[in-house]
């Protein structure tokens, strides 16, 4: 069965705090009726702080949607490929050893996808596989897991390196006032992610079963609406209240797989924010300490998207992973609304003692073969300023 690794994670160098982030609601949206509904929220995430690709002061200008969307490519070029390093280095292979590449964001858009991109730039085969995931917003990161067991099930002996970039800062909306947009300007964050999924071999969870739901109904509550200006988000109301009818959803996983759902030992899920956290203790019947990891990433970055879910199994892993054996479950959830869940068992296979393979020569798929930390230095490395 194929093994997530250890993830790897990077975010920007540029701070904003809680306070920052009040401060400026109320000096924007001064004469908003409904402000201090607004700040209550933005209060009540539990986010602490988040960081960004731009300092504040250019955050919050316009600039137009293709020069931001020119940002989004320049700082993914720049902040991708460390973390995609690191991540390999975790799985104990090298850039030759990738039979799939999935890339997923929901925050920019280039075409060809930044997977074409990466193949050349860092050297990976020419007939790595490329999947491009854009439009699972929040769910991606699951989904990309998810379709990476699979690919591994088809194919035992690959490996698929999944890339999350996103860049939530450069959908900032200044004309937005809405409740919706004013608590997400006080919620998102920027942050790049990247894990590899091991088809034999590795080190994490050994993923044993996935499953996909989509909340009939629901498919306009959490939305992009997409103007001249770039990407305007929407959310519904409603949204902090889907953990109700996703909870039986995720027992019925686990009791498929003769597991107990409020029983595993560790929970790696989407930290949209901390009703979801708190809906998903209750309704599952299990502690709050269980999504502790969860709930530092939601307090230290924010929502980070597609990245939240590679950023709580990293936790996981820096926290000495879970015993050998221990059972878990990793799920995100965003647009649709989507829920893409994962079950698996963690599991521990040294590293070869020859070391990586990078740079080994490798078949085609099918045939025999022959922490997370601001990157200032990668800025100043390439002499781009961050």
């Amino acid at each position: 069965m194929s093994t997530l690794c250890r993830p790897a994670v990077a975010v920007p160098e540029h701070i904003i705090t809680l306070d920052e982030s009040l401060a400026i609601a109320r000096r924007l949206h001064a004469d908003n009726p409904r402000l201090p509904l607004a700040l209550r929220l933005i209060g009540n995430t539990g986010v602490r702080k988040r960081h960004l690709v731009q300092p504040i002061e250019q955050t919050l200008r316009h600039p137009g949607f293709e020069t931001r969307n020119l940002i989004y490519q320049e700082q993914a070029k720049l902040r991708v490929p460390p973390v995609v390093h690191r991540a390999l280095a975790n799985a104990d292979l090298g850039v030759r050893d990738v039979d799939l590449l999935i890339y997923v964001s929901c925050t920019g858009f280039t075409m060809p996808s930044l997977t074409a991109w990466l193949v050349n730039e860092l050297g990976m085969r020419a007939d790595t596989r490329q999947l491009p995931i854009a439009q699972l917003g929040c769910a991606a990161g699951g989904a990309a897991i998810n379709r990476a067991h699979d690919f591994c099930t088809a194919y035992p002996d690959a490996n698929v390196l999944i890339v999350a970039c996103e860049f939530c800062s450069l959908c900032y909306q200044p004309v937005d006032d809405d409740i919706g947009s004013l608590l997400s300007d006080g919620l998102f964050g920027d942050a790049v992610a990247a894990a590899v999924v091991r088809g034999s071999g590795g080190t994490g969870m050994r993923l044993e079963r996935n499953a996909s739901y989509l909340i009939p109904g629901t498919q306009d509550w959490i939305s992009y609406a997409v103007k001249d200006t770039g990407f305007h988000f929407r959310l519904d109301k409603r949204v902090p209240g889907t953990m109700e009818p996703l909870a039986p959803v995720i027992e019925e996983l686990a009791s498929r797989h003769t597991w107990d759902a409020s029983a595993l030992d560790f929970y790696v899920v989407h930290a949209g924010g901390p009703r979801i956290l708190d809906d998903l203790s209750r309704f599952l019947g299990v502690d709050a300490h269980a999504f502790r990891h969860s709930r530092a990433t939601l307090t230290e970055y924010g929502n980070i998207a597609s990245a939240v879910v590679f950023d709580g199994l990293d936790r996981l892993f820096a926290a000495g992973g879970a015993a050998v054996g221990g059972r878990g479950i990793v799920a995100g959830f965003g647009p649709g609304i989507t829920a893409e869940m994962a079950l698996g068992t963690w599991t521990h296979n040294p590293p070869r003692a020859s070391g990586r393979g990078r740079g080994r020569a490798r078949g085609r798929v099918g045939q025999p073969r022959a922490t997370a930390e601001p990157v200032r230095a990668a800025a100043a490395a390439s002499g781009n300023p961050a």
